[in-house]
């Protein structure tokens, strides 16, 4: 069975937003440099036609990943999300005891991770840690660099 995405209702409308203009804006622009690279003769050795097939292979794969991802959709509903422990749509606000700084990210789905933005998925180390505990627990993170980090859940809201 294919792994469900969880979105937010903003993660919903950039994913069905960006289907929308790979499938018009996108497929039009290649259709038309495909029809201009055929007017320079030999499309054996014709690299500008070459170039805009692949740019229309990348452009049907993205839309044919984005159309898989958007029918295993479940959209939140922030009203059933309860704030006694961490989960995707949740604002956490946690302690980090290794650098003594307090950070708030907002837990949300792979698709919709911005780490600069202060936006962490649900599948990345520190937000698998957090996922399920509770305002005062400790979070373990095991770093791809082999480091290890503490993270003190201090704050779960909407």
């Amino acid at each position: 069975m294919e792994k469900q995405l969880v979105v937010t209702e903003e993660g919903l409308k950039k994913l069905e937003d960006e289907l929308d203009i790979l499938k018009t804006v996108k497929r039009q622009e290649i259709a038309e440099k495909i029809k201009v690279a055929r007017g320079f003769g030999d499309l054996s050795e014709n690299s500008e036609y070459d170039e805009a097939k692949n740019e229309q292979a990348m452009v049907e794969a993205k839309i044919a990943q984005l159309e898989k991802q958007l029918k295993n959709v479940k959209v939140l509903d922030e009203s059933e999300i309860a704030t006694d422990v961490v989960s995707v749509g949740l604002i956490v606000k946690v302690h980090c005891q290794e650098d003594d700084e307090t950070e708030t990210y907002s837990i949300v789905g792979s698709t919709e991770a911005d780490p600069f933005a202060g936006k962490i998925s649900d599948e990345s180390p520190v937000g698998k840690a957090l996922i399920g505990r509770g305002v005062g627990e400790t979070a373990e993170v095991e770093l791809p660099n082999g480091n290890t980090m503490h993270y003190q859940i201090l704050e779960i809201g909407k």
